[in-house]
């Protein structure tokens, strides 16, 4: 497995490290990332965090503390490189392990954000991807989207926020779960790119809120940069 340092996107002075092979982040990370509205003096949890694009983007917005949970070694290891990379070991935390054994480092009601990029297809999805490394990362392997709500609802705090980006097929689910779970989906965003069609989507839930979300569209073919984009929808 070749790994090679890029750029990380547009963000000046923010590098990262990835397998030529292997899972890379792509477009939903960014924009996950630059939804996440945050300011300093929090804890923020990134679930599923693959090699920390997410926590490496957001760090450029804040001084909080910020936990990256990856569960396959390898990623994590990139991961870990890459914070070291940017000088960001004071600030991001990378901790390789499932992240449904989040009790084994943290207490309940914990974080004031939760964000996930979790996998996007179901586990016998006709999609399965016969390489390990990228069939974890987009198929629910090793957890699915009922875990991610039940973990946020556990370790976030009173009217904390979980951000996530995923299909725009799956909302139903994410709603039923939203309202389950007591982190209701206050704001949607519908994702339009090139195609005509939204496949992605980006949701804001907080918990034990109030139901009622508004929704918002983007199209982000619009846009040379995503920097700041949230702040003009």
């Amino acid at each position: 497995m070749m790994i090679v340092k890029n750029d990380l996107f547009d963000y000046k002075n923010r590098y990262i490290y990835q397998a030529t092979d292997g899972f890379k982040f792509s477009l939903d990370s960014i924009l996950l990332a630059e939804y996440t509205q945050v300011k300093d003096n929090l804890n923020i949890l990134d679930m599923c965090s693959g090699n920390a694009a997410v926590p490496l983007i957001i760090s450029t917005k804040t001084k909080s503390r910020i936990v990256a949970f990856e569960i396959q070694q390898e990623i994590a290891n990139l991961a870990n490189q890459s914070v070291e990379l940017n000088k960001l070991e004071k600030q991001i935390k990378v901790i390789n392990d499932d992240v449904n054994n989040i009790a084994k480092y943290f207490n309940k009601e914990y974080f004031d954000i939760i964000v996930c990029n979790p996998p996007y297809f179901k586990k016998n999805s006709s999609l399965h991807n016969k390489e390990e490394i990228k069939a974890i990362a987009r198929h629910e392997i090793k957890i699915n989207l009922e875990q991610i709500f039940k973990i946020s609802f556990d370790y976030l705090k009173n009217n904390g926020i979980l951000y996530m980006s995923h299909r725009a097929e799956r909302l139903d689910e994410i709603i039923t779960l939203a309202v389950k779970y007591n982190i209701n989906v206050k704001e949607l965003i519908l994702v339009q790119t090139k195609s005509s069609d939204i496949s992605m989507i980006l949701v804001k839930c907080i918990k034990n809120s109030k139901k009622g979300m508004k929704i918002k569209v983007i199209d982000v073919s619009k846009y040379s940069t995503y920097q700041h984009i949230f702040e003009r929808v």
